[in-house]
This record gives structure tokens, sequence and C-alpha cells, in this order.
């Protein structure tokens, strides 16, 4: 056995901080490949594997025509590899890779808002999961990886905070000028600076400086969905 082995074996409490760790990569990954049972290539993101964290189980949003929904028919065997997209590029967690195999499984459909193309909805049901990084390498117990403490975790937190700040930025503008009192045009610019559960950090510029406000949401978030909930009257409440 080997020091690493060892120094895991002997840490049987540490599963769940484990688990948890390999949830949020899950839910925010730096790059995803999946090999499949019986095709030649891997699959890539660029093939649009539409990659989510459904509650513990890796979820694929895909066209029809792809290898993904056409190995789901069959519930082929893959293995699906995550690398961490967690924290700042170049920061240590983004040395860590997540393992997990399983067998594909068409689970529903999705009608396509802009072009109107019907989409599998494909999971992988999980029968092995592995957390690997520069100084360890951890099974993770799948009961503990499926828990309902890591529905919210970490990675849905930062992909949440990055969306927010990249895509809704006039939308931002706008809660702040409006709760600020202040001209929509006097608002340089506006960032979510941490969000958690139970609040979120906005920060601003405007005219006047720089200004930072901590808005408290009426009760914790238990899921994504609560998040964006508490998030839109957080902001509508705590700024006006």
């Amino acid at each position: 056995m080997s020091t690493t082995e060892h120094h895991n074996a002997s840490h049987p409490g540490d599963h769940g901080d484990v688990a948890a760790d390999a949830r949020s990569i899950l839910a925010c990954p730096s790059s995803v490949s999946l090999v499949i049972e019986g095709e030649e290539h891997a699959v890539g993101a660029d093939e649009e594997l539409g990659l989510s964290d459904h509650r513990g189980t890796p979820t694929f949003l895909c066209p029809a025509t792809s290898p993904v929904a056409r190995a789901a028919a069959t519930q082929r065997s893959a293995l699906l590899t995550v690398t961490s997209g967690l924290g700042p590029r170049g920061g240590h967690e983004r040395g860590d890779t997540l393992t997990l195999a399983g067998r594909l499984e068409r689970t529903g459909f999705e009608q396509c808002d802009c072009c109107d193309e019907r989409r599998h909805v494909v999971s992988l049901n999980l029968s092995f999961v592995l957390l690997a990084g520069p100084e360890r390498q951890l099974r993770v117990p799948l009961e503990d990886f499926g828990s309902r403490r890591h529905h919210l975790n970490r990675g849905h937190l930062q992909r949440s905070v990055e969306h927010a700040n990249d895509c809704h930025q006039d939308q931002l503008r706008q809660a702040i000028a409006l709760g600020s009192g202040t001209r929509p045009g006097d608002v340089v610019g506006v960032r979510i600076a941490r969000l958690s559960p139970a609040d979120v950090v906005v920060q601003w510029v405007d005219s006047t400086g720089a200004h930072e406000q901590v808005i408290a949401f009426a009760r914790t978030a238990r899921d994504l969905t609560e998040l964006g909930e508490m998030l839109r009257r957080g902001l509508h409440a705590g700024l006006c």
C-alpha cells in the first residue's frame, strides 16, 4: 500500500469533505471527456455534451444524433472524466480530476427554445467515483456523493456568480440604479463578489465612488432553484 493510500484509508471521517469536493467539481468543470463502450473516440465538450450535476447524477443534454444519446438507448457503460474548474485559474484546485463510471440511460427530453430542436436528457447511472489530485487519490462512496447535503455545493455557487457577472450585467446595473437612486448611466460596473446559500455580497462603482453591500436572504437556499429565487428577491429588497 502506498503512503497516499494508507493516509486516505486511515481517515474514514473525511468522506463527507471528499464528497463535497467531488460534487463541486462535477458542478464546476474545466474540461469534460466521456469514453463510451463501443465508440472509437472519446466525446468532448465541443460535441455538445451539456453536462450538469442533477442532484449527484451526471446528466447530459444532447442532440438525438449524438453518440451519447445512441449509447443511452442501449444503456452502454461509460467513463466520465472531469477536470476541476474550481477556484481561480492556476489555483491548486485546478489540479484535481474526477472520474465517474456507470451506465448511460435516457431519462427524458427537452425542447430547445432557440432552435426548437428536441434534445435527449441522458443520465450516467453511477457505479464508481474517484477523486484524484497531486496529493490524493480517493474513492468516493456513492451514498456520500449523492447526499442532499451537496445539492447546493460551492461549484454551483461559483458557476452562479460567474453566470450573473458575465451574462446579467444589465440586470445587475438596473438593480443597483433602482436601489441606490442612481442614474443607470452613472453605474459604471457591478459584480457579485461572494455568494452563499444565506447571503450575497455586491460591489459596484458609480459616479460617487466604490461601494459594497452584504444582503442577507429571507431564508437559506436549499438548492439551485431556491438560490436563484433568493438572489433575485435579495437584490430587489436589499437594494431598494
